[in-house]
């Protein structure tokens, strides 16, 4: 009997282990080519252009590079943003794996990622992130690339999802 409990047991463990371990949304497989990233859609808002617009004019402000758009790294942005919603919650979890892909896909060699919560506009967000020395850290590195998303919840409050990218 205590077998068999410890059977069942065994099974709703794996059961659970492996639900809790799927990806939330489908992923875009370890296997695309860096072709099919660079010429991968992905519609901007508004919120996102002018979120990027401030980065590079910060870093032009203080003589830093402007930073390219990349689609790609904005839908993995977009990925996270998701999860976090999905999830309630506000972190850098599997970044290793995010940034392992990104260049893995993309060939980077140095990938950051600066995440934010409930912040009303781009530069509301922006501002905060300066004033934190690790994300303004981000902002100012020596990096080539930066993709970002911007997603709401249900209540409408906003995640934002920034990934920096040397290539």
């Amino acid at each position: 009997m205590k077998v068999k409990f410890l059977g069942v047991l065994l099974m709703f463990i794996v059961v659970f282990a492996m639900d809790s371990c799927s990806p939330v949304n489908s992923e875009i497989p370890n296997s695309i080519t860096s072709s099919q990233a660079v010429t991968m859609n992905y519609s901007y808002s508004s919120p996102e252009k002018e979120a990027m617009n401030l980065i590079n004019a910060y870093r032009a402000s203080i003589g830093l590079n402007s930073l390219e758009q990349n689609n790609y790294i904005s839908y993995k942005s977009e990925e996270h943003d998701n999860y976090m919603i999905i999830n309630n919650v506000v972190n850098h979890y599997d970044f290793v794996a995010r940034s392992q892909n990104i260049m893995n896909v993309l060939g980077a060699k140095t990938v950051s990622e600066n995440v934010a919560y409930d912040y009303n506009t781009p530069k509301s967000t922006l501002d905060a992130w300066l004033n934190s020395p690790e994300h303004k850290a981000c902002i100012e590195g020596d990096f080539t690339h930066f993709g970002i998303s911007i997603r709401a919840d249900s209540a409408g409050k906003k995640y934002y999802t920034n990934i920096f990218v040397k290539i």
